[in-house]
């Protein structure tokens, strides 16, 4: 009996710690009720998207785009010009902004500025992507021209031409190329020896306008 007792006891004694052994396994895996639902491996993400560009990042990258587009040829010397004359005037209005807020931007200026952004970003997207492009035919004319567009596109990504700058030499440079435009069209697409030194004139003088305004005092910002 007393072999048999001490057999039942070991058995009994076995299949208590079994049972402990299994509690405490499922203990660790099974999240304790505390009355809040258990945290899971998901998360929420709180993070908003990136800042808003500063009105002088957006000018800035709006300049480079322009460039691009001068450089490519997806710009034309008119469309520059009313492109840089409306960011020249955006440029105007953050400095009267500034100067009426002992230089700083409130957020409802800049939330101004960033619509009128908008509006120039989508401008100079529809003008790269439109069917005019500035052509420039393998002639004397055609290469002065685009070796001037060249020197504008430069200066105007580096920042040594402001974007007033930029308008106002892409005007003067719309203005040759109309001219130069009505002298084929009265000549059977060419350009008379007159012609050709009146044009070279032009472009004698543009092309100095274009370096003094590159090396004068007027940068663009950062």
């Amino acid at each position: 009996m007393l072999n048999l007792k001490g057999i039942r006891i070991l058995t009994v004694t076995a299949a208590g710690l079994a049972f402990a052994l299994t509690a405490s396994a499922q203990s660790s895996t099974t999240p304790a009720s505390t009355g809040t639902p258990a945290a899971t491996s998901t998360t929420t993400s709180t993070q908003t998207g990136p800042a808003q560009a500063s009105p002088g990042t957006r000018r800035n990258l709006q300049q480079q785009r322009i460039a691009q587009g001068v450089q490519s040829g997806q710009l034309t010397a008119g469309e520059t010009q009313h492109l840089e004359n409306h960011e020249a005037a955006i440029s105007r209005e953050t400095q009267n902004m500034r100067a009426q807020d002992d230089g700083h931007l409130t957020a409802a200026d800049k939330a101004k500025l960033n619509r009128q952004y908008n509006k120039t970003s989508q401008q100079i997207y529809d003008d790269k992507h439109n069917a005019n492009t500035a052509h420039y035919g393998n002639n004397e004319v055609g290469q002065r021209r685009e070796n001037q567009q060249d020197r504008i596109a430069q200066g105007v990504s580096s920042g040594s031409l402001t974007a007033r700058e930029a308008g106002k030499l892409e005007g003067q440079e719309k203005a040759i190329n109309h001219q130069v435009a009505a002298d084929r069209a009265a000549n059977g697409g060419k350009l008379t020896p007159a012609e050709k030194q009146q044009v070279n004139k032009e472009q004698n003088k543009e092309s100095k306008n274009i370096y003094d305004k590159k090396h004068n005092a007027a940068k663009r910002k950062p």
